[in-house]
């Protein structure tokens, strides 16, 4: 009777804070990017605090490591209200999303880096600039991505037609020496 007695003290004791959810996704959804050696490339995230009571304070970002090219943090680790999201698409030139991953030059083209994002929240009482306090961690999510070195969109046409134009001249020197 004591064990029962006490189990249900500690349980009474604990904070409703299984209950608490976020919900954390990329941009694109799907994860995956491309681009050619040289280029960058990015993500962005939304974020939705689905909680009624707490606030969700975001307080890490870790990607896996990168072979083939340089990543830069773009996160800027917003402060969500019960009930609020955010999202932030990925833009180069305004430097805004998730992560840019600018590919090195020498990138071999149809390599893939695949990985993920592993975020880390924490629960707070009440917007933590104005007083609040910190309530507990919140459980860390991941989002898998992948991103594939590709040749430059106009570099591939090329590629094609001199391929074409180099069979055809191969074609038409066959053609000549078979008749002489």
């Amino acid at each position: 009777m004591k064990l029962f007695l006490i189990a249900v003290l500690f349980l009474a004791a604990v904070p409703g804070w299984t209950a608490e959810i976020y919900t954390f996704s990329l941009l694109p959804e799907s994860g995956t990017i491309a681009g050619a050696p040289g280029q960058e490339v990015g993500w962005g995230s939304s974020i939705e605090n689905q909680s009624t009571t707490h606030w969700l304070v975001t307080s890490g970002l870790a990607p896996s490591s990168f072979q083939f090219g340089t990543p830069e943090l773009l996160f800027d680790f917003p402060i969500l209200a019960p009930g609020s999201s955010v999202s932030a698409p990925f833009d180069a030139a305004a430097s805004t999303g998730l992560l840019a991953l600018t590919w090195d030059p020498s990138a071999p083209l149809g390599s893939v880096e695949t990985g993920s994002f592993l975020l880390n929240a924490e629960w707070w009482n009440g917007d933590p600039l104005a007083g609040g306090q910190f309530a507990f961690a919140a459980s860390p999510l991941s989002q898998s991505y992948q991103a594939t070195v590709v040749p430059e969109p106009g570099t591939a046409a090329l590629f094609g037609l001199a391929l074409l134009m180099g069979g055809g001249t191969a074609g038409v020197r066959r053609r000549w020496r078979q008749r002489s």
